[in-house]
């Protein structure tokens, strides 16, 4: 049976849950990107463990690491220190990549047209992507334009953001739902042993557990103060 979507998975607890919300509807196939980012063996592993759950047939992992020789980001410059506890900050983060998501669509969308495949779902949340501008559905609509004037004719590939107007504790009561595999994701922008409790990414992480009166089942280095009881 061919995959009737491309899911793209980091591995992080979005993109699982977005697998979830796919794999309910027939096949799919997983696609994770390398870009040199500070936690790229723990989000691989991550990937190929929610694969594995998953059953994934096809699976690809591929290498854009261009994007760290670039820079420009405290995701892929080490030069660049990922800030702590700055939610709620105005303006594009320095966690943002520049033009990050329109890479990884590209390679979604060719893996796509080349499998057969319709749909290319990607777990972008406009809470987390606050200031990141290729993290909004606009952006989406506008690429998926693109895609259709680019491809063979018939192919119609459409891009699906089921979790883009989410709040976090939404998503982690979407994922138990379907029984997501949580306990297998990595949010951490800076560490791969054990998550810093500092970054935006597990600051929005344990507030989402947090809010929906869940315990997070990952290991954080410290407790933060978000991950007290509701």
């Amino acid at each position: 049976m061919k995959p009737k979507a491309i899911v793209l998975l980091s591995g992080g607890m979005d993109s699982c849950v977005t697998a979830a919300i796919a794999a309910q509807k027939g096949e799919v196939a997983f696609l994770h990107v390398n870009y040199g980012q500070r936690t790229e063996g723990k989000e691989l592993r991550s990937f190929n463990e929610i694969a594995d759950f998953y059953g994934a047939r096809e699976r690809l992992s591929v290498d854009i690491s261009h994007l760290k020789a670039i820079g420009g980001s405290a995701l892929t410059d080490r030069k660049i220190e990922v800030p702590k506890g700055s939610l709620g900050s105005s303006g594009i983060p320095v966690t943002y990549v520049p033009f990050r998501n329109a890479h990884l669509l590209a390679i979604a969308i060719s893996w796509a047209e080349v499998l057969g495949a319709h749909e290319v779902y990607i777990g972008a949340v406009e809470e987390d992507g606050s200031g990141y501008p290729d993290c909004t559905r606009e952006f989406f609509d506008a690429f998926e334009k693109a895609a259709a004037l680019g491809t063979r004719p018939g192919s119609a590939i459409r891009i699906i953001t089921p979790l883009i107007k989410m709040r976090k504790s939404d998503i982690v009561k979407k994922g138990l739902e379907l029984g997501a595999p949580l306990n297998l994701t990595w949010s951490c922008y800076r560490d791969e042993d054990e998550a810093c409790a500092e970054c935006d990414s597990c600051l929005l992480r344990l507030r989402g557990f947090s809010e929906a009166g869940v315990k997070d089942p990952i290991i954080y280095r410290s407790i933060s103060r978000i991950q007290e009881k509701p």
